[in-house]
C-alpha cells in the first residue's frame, strides 16, 4: 500500500486525500484533510460482524457482499470516479477525532448499508504513508531541476559553438541569454512563486505527481514486491524497510556538481578546446598487452580530436 498514491476525492461535499486497498475479504483505508490522517483496517471477521449489525436481513457470506462493497466503494476512493455518477450515496460525519463515511447502495434489490469508521492514525503511519514519501518526492524534483540546469549549460556551449562559426538567428525574437542557474533560482523564488498562489492546504495531487509518488515509493531499483490479494498492507507499517531508506536518501549534491562541471566546461571551451576534447581510455591488463603487441608490429596512427566541437568541420563544410 505504501506505493499506492494519494488521490484527491470529494466525499459528502468535503475534499479529502484518499488511499485505499481492497483485498478479497479485507480492506484498509486512509483519509486525510491535511490536518488529520484517519485510517481503518478491517479483516473478514470484522467485516462480517459489522455487516450483520448494519443489515439485519443480510444472510450472504462475507465474500459475496464484499465484492459488491468493493465495486461501489472503491471508485469513490480513487480517480476512477471522475465524471461518473456513483452507484452509492456517501455521507461524511466527524465525531471528535473519529471520521465515519456512511455508504448506502442496493444489493440484489435490497438496501445495503456500510460504514467506514476511521480513527486518527498514529504518527508512525502518517510519517510512513505521507510525510516521508513527499520529502523523497521533493528531493527527486530538486535533482530533476539540477539535471535540467546542467542540460541548459551544455546547450549554451552548443549555441556558442554555432555562433563562433558564423551561425545567425533568422528571427531576433528567438535570441536568449546564457542560462545562469543562481539568477534563475532567485527570480523564480521572488517573482514566480508568489504569483502561483500555492497554499499549504491545497489538495492538488495530479496524475503526474501521483506517478512520481509511485516511482519514489517503489524504490530506486524499480523492483516491486508482488503481493497476493489476501495480504494485509497494515503489516507493512510495523517496520521500516531498508529499500525505503535508500529511496529517501537521494543525494542532493550530485546535480550541483554536474552544474558546476558544465560551467567549467563553458570556461574551458574558449581557452583550449583540443585539450578538453581529448579522451583517455583505461585498458584492462589483457587489452593493454594486446595493444602493446599491436603497436610493436604496426605503425602508430594519429588520433583524431573528437568531442564537443566536432561539429565545426561539418558546419564549415556545409557552409562552403
Amino acid at each position: 500500500m505504501e506505493a499506492d498514491p494519494w488521490v484527491p476525492v470529494n466525499i459528502g461535499g468535503s475534499d479529502l486525500l484518499a488511499k485505499a486497498w481492497f483485498g478479497d475479504t479485507q480492506y484498509r483505508l486512509l483519509l486525510s484533510d491535511l490536518n488529520t490522517v484517519w485510517e481503518e483496517d478491517m479483516t473478514a471477521e470484522d467485516i462480517q460482524s459489522r455487516a450483520q449489525d448494519l443489515n439485519k436481513r443480510l444472510r450472504a457470506p462475507t465474500q459475496a457482499f464484499f465484492s459488491h462493497l468493493c465495486s461501489v466503494a472503491q471508485p469513490c476512493f480513487s480517480s476512477q470516479n471522475d465524471g461518473q455518477i456513483s452507484a452509492a450515496h456517501m455521507i461524511l460525519e466527524q465525531h471528535g477525532d473519529n471520521l465515519t463515511v456512511k455508504l448506502k447502495s442496493e444489493l440484489a434489490g435490497l438496501p445495503f448499508c456500510w460504514e467506514f469508521r476511521c480513527t486518527a492514525a498514529p504518527v508512525g503511519v502518517v510519517c510512513r504513508q505521507l510525510v516521508r514519501p513527499l520529502l523523497a518526492v521533493t528531493r527527486v524534483l530538486q535533482r530533476q531541476v539540477e539535471d535540467l540546469a546542467a542540460l541548459l549549460a551544455r546547450k549554451d556551449v552548443e549555441i556558442q559553438d554555432y555562433q563562433e562559426n558564423g551561425a545567425v538567428l533568422s528571427r531576433a525574437r528567438l535570441q536568449t541569454e546564457p542560462f545562469e542557474v543562481h539568477k534563475y533560482r532567485e527570480n523564480f523564488f521572488t517573482k514566480i512563486v508568489p504569483q502561483m498562489g500555492v497554499t499549504l492546504d491545497s489538495l492538488g495531487f495530479d496524475s503526474e505527481l501521483q506517478a512520481l509518488y509511485m516511482a519514489v515509493s517503489s524504490g530506486e531499483t524499480g523492483l516491486k514486491r508482488k503481493r497476493s490479494p489476501d495480504s494485509n498492507p497494515a503489516a507493512e507499517d510495523n517496520h521500516i524497510s531498508e529499500h525505503h531508506k535508500h529511496v529517501t536518501d537521494v543525494p542532493t549534491d550530485v546535480g550541483s556538481s554536474l552544474a558546476s562541471q558544465e560551467q567549467n566546461d563553458v570556461k574551458g571551451s574558449s581557452g583550449r578546446p583540443q585539450e578538453a576534447d581529448s579522451k583517455q581510455t583505461v585498458l584492462l591488463p589483457s587489452a593493454a598487452a594486446a595493444g602493446s603487441k599491436e603497436r610493436s608490429t604496426s605503425r602508430p596512427k594519429k588520433k583524431k580530436v573528437v568531442g564537443l566541437f566536432r561539429r565545426r568541420v561539418w558546419y564549415r563544410g556545409r557552409a562552403a
